[in-house]
Order: structure tokens, then sequence, then C-alpha cells
């Protein structure tokens, strides 16, 4: 009997994760902690150089104001932002790895130094030099999930710090449990007790992914 890999990002992401695994054969278990829903905002006043996005949410709920920045660079934590951010006819110069803080010190090599952060209210990225303006256009709300038993003998896959501190507040016997961590920052955020820990060999979906398969066949 296989291993399933429990995925509790939110929608669409989640959907996105369990299509992977499956593809690799994989059993998946779609079980989101969180909900994302847009947020309203202003467009600032003040001129910027580069438009930063660190996620694929800021794109999807920016709404009616992302048009109005169409002529700002962007920079892209990954593949999917930068994507999204095409899809919504944006002009992408620089796409990442998947680690924030590397791409805002790659756009302040570049020479920004007046960027704007679209981003989530909860965000993972902290304040940097090269940002002058944040507005977070979405939240990630923590939702109930439904199914948590489903957990013992799986390995779950967390994408975010946020997501390994809800995943540790919901677990009391973890034990049976692997976790698969997207970075150092959300491994630590998971606590102690579980069967097995791995930290993904780069911060993306696909690494995630593979880290958990990793896992479910020890």
């Amino acid at each position: 009997m296989s291993v399933p890999l429990a995925v509790l990002r939110p929608e669409p992401g989640n959907a996105a994760t369990v299509a992977g695994i499956r593809a690799l054969g994989g059993e998946a278990i779609p079980l989101p902690l969180f909900a994302i829903v847009p947020l309203a905002w202003e467009l600032p006043a003040e001129a910027h150089d580069a438009l930063i996005l660190t996620s694929a949410n800021a794109v999807r709920h920016a709404g009616a104001g992302l048009a109005a920045l169409a002529y700002l660079p962007v920079h892209a934590v990954g593949a999917a932002t930068a994507r999204a951010a095409r899809d919504a006819g944006l002009r992408v110069v620089a796409t990442g790895a998947g680690d924030g803080r590397a791409l805002l010190d790659a756009a302040r090599a570049a020479g920004v130094r007046r960027a704007l952060l679209l981003t989530a209210r909860d965000r993972a990225v902290a304040a940097h030099g090269v940002v002058a303006t944040i507005r977070a256009v979405y939240a990630a709300v923590p939702t109930e999930p439904v199914g948590m038993d489903r957990l013992a003998g799986s390995v779950a896959l967390v994408h975010s710090p946020r997501a390994a501190a809800r995943l540790a507040a919901l677990v009391a016997d973890r034990g049976t449990t692997s976790v698969a961590a997207i970075s150092p920052a959300a491994a630590m955020m998971l606590g102690n007790g579980w069967r097995a820990v791995a930290v993904a060999a780069m911060p993306s979906d696909p690494a995630v992914i593979a880290a958990g398969l990793a896992l479910a066949g020890d």
C-alpha cells in the first residue's frame, strides 16, 4: 500500500500540487488548511521602478488595479508567478528560483531601488531596502479542515512557515506523520515529534513533491 501525500496549500495551488503528485504515480490527499481571499487596496501615489511579485496569488487577486502597473518591469519569485504575470499582461524581466529574499537581493543587484511589492497580508518576505511600498492584496484565511484523520500514516507537504505552524497546532499525535517542508524556515515551525521531516532541495513545488515522495518511499 502506497503512502499518500497530504497537500495542505490553498487552492488553486492545491490542485496543481495534487496533479503533480499523481502525474508521478503518487497518491495525493487534498487537505487545504487555508483559503485565499482578495483584499481591498489602493494604488500608491509614489513613483516606482519595479514591481515585485512573490506569489501568483498576488496577480490573481490584485483586481483592476493591476492593469495600472503594467508599465513597471516585473521581478517574479518563480516560474508559476512569472507565468501568471505574463498572462495578466505584465512584462516580466526577471524570474527567481522560488526564494523571496534572493529575488529581492537580485533586484537590488539589477539596479532596482524603489520597488512596489504586492503580497499577502501575512507575508513571508521581510521588508527589504529595494522595496519602497508594500501593498497587501490578498490573505490566506484559515479554514476548518475536513479529514484530518487521514494525516495518520501520510506525508504532509507544507509550502510555507505559516502552514507548518498551523499543521503543528492542529496535530497532537505526530508520531505516524512525516512532513516535507519547502524551506528550513518552514521546517523550524513544525516543532518536534513527527515521524520524519525533510526539507526540499529548493523552495519550489516540484522540490517539495520530490521530498515528499522520498519520505513516502522510506
